[in-house]
């Protein structure tokens, strides 16, 4: 059974997913945060140093130079992968991150068409020649659910949802998400009260500039200064922290103003996060601030798995108890 820690930044997924995998002796915990995916992106994504993670087997962690674009169809086959190595070990997968479509790429069915440039640079066109407005009109004519679904505003996923059709034939509703595990899965969401996250947003922002999130983006943004080699790509150049230090860098704000900027746009963040995964019914939601969070948790797990354990019986299959260590593991 994998065991997702999902929710808002700044709520604690990292140090309970760490607790989660001391507790249950043999477990590896795969990330599902996009932007820490990302090498040298380590103070402003709040990466758990290699020190720091005891010794406990992290995945999808600096698998990418900042320069590279990332996307959820190659993190869901390399997370995938991770997955599939992890129960090949028979220990346990801790997924731990607040991107939302990541967790869902990686958790749920779901499939991810092909792209043709001639298509998209045919469309992107259209939109320019015709308005936004006019290709989302002819995606509510091809598949109605689809154009329900995108804002007539989205330029971009207006294109998508009409490219995937005469890519495929198919309604680009055949390929969304459904809220359907690839495999058995347990979702713990970590949530606290609007004013405590908000200063816990405030502290960690405080903290990255203390740690040197400056010097990092001017590290990884000028290859002249010891960067990658080829500066930051259009994806990293977008996270939080990153897009507003770059702007400071720039001379375009000041120390304190990217400050604030990067609070401000975190909170947003957040509070996107919590909207996200609060439309998934099959979250368990715990309080960030409880005390007694890791017995929460680790509570909800067994219970989860006494009852997966009660279907495998059904079905004529066993399942090793929660928590015993994997075979070759003391």
């Amino acid at each position: 059974m994998i065991i997702a820690i999902v929710g808002p930044t700044a709520t604690g997924k990292s140090d309970l997913a760490l607790d989660l995998a001391e507790a249950l002796t043999a477990a590896e915990i795969v990330n599902a945060d996009a932007y820490q995916r990302y090498r040298g992106m380590d103070v402003g994504t709040a990466k758990v140093p290699p020190a720091q993670r005891r010794g406990i087997p992290h995945h999808q962690l600096d698998v990418l130079d900042p320069h590279a674009d990332s996307t959820v169809a190659e993190y869901q086959a390399g997370a995938r992968a991770d997955l599939a190595a992890i129960a090949g070990r028979e220990h346990r997968a801790i997924v731990v991150g607040g991107s939302g479509l990541y967790v869902k790429a990686l958790l749920d069915h779901m499939d991810f068409p092909g792209t043709d440039p001639a298509i998209r640079s045919r469309l992107e066109a259209r939109v320019v020649a015709e308005g936004r407005l006019a290709l989302h009109a002819e995606l509510a004519r091809r598949d109605p659910e689809a154009s329900a679904r995108i804002d007539p505003h989205n330029a971009r996923r207006i294109v998508r949802a009409l490219e995937v059709i005469e890519l495929t034939g198919r309604p680009f509703t055949a390929y969304l998400p459904r809220e359907e595990y690839v495999r058995p899965t347990i979702q713990i969401g970590l949530d606290c009260s609007r004013d405590l996250l908000d200063r816990r947003v405030t502290a960690r922002v405080d903290q990255m500039f203390a740690a040197g999130l400056v010097e990092e983006v001017r590290a990884l943004a000028s290859p002249v200064q010891g960067g990658t080699g080829a500066g930051l790509g259009a994806t990293a150049a977008r996270a939080v922290g990153y897009a507003e230090t770059l702007r400071h860098l720039a001379g375009e704000v000041t120390a304190d103003e990217a400050r604030e900027h990067i609070v401000f746009n975190t909170r947003r963040l957040a509070r996107k996060q919590m909207g996200w995964f609060g439309r998934d019914a099959r979250v368990h939601w715990l309080q960030a601030e409880d005390p007694n969070l890791l017995e929460q948790a680790l509570a909800l797990v067994t219970a989860a798995h006494a009852t997966a354990a009660l279907e495998d019986a059904a079905l004529g299959r066993t399942r090793r108890p929660l928590g015993s260590p994997s075979p070759g593991r003391p």
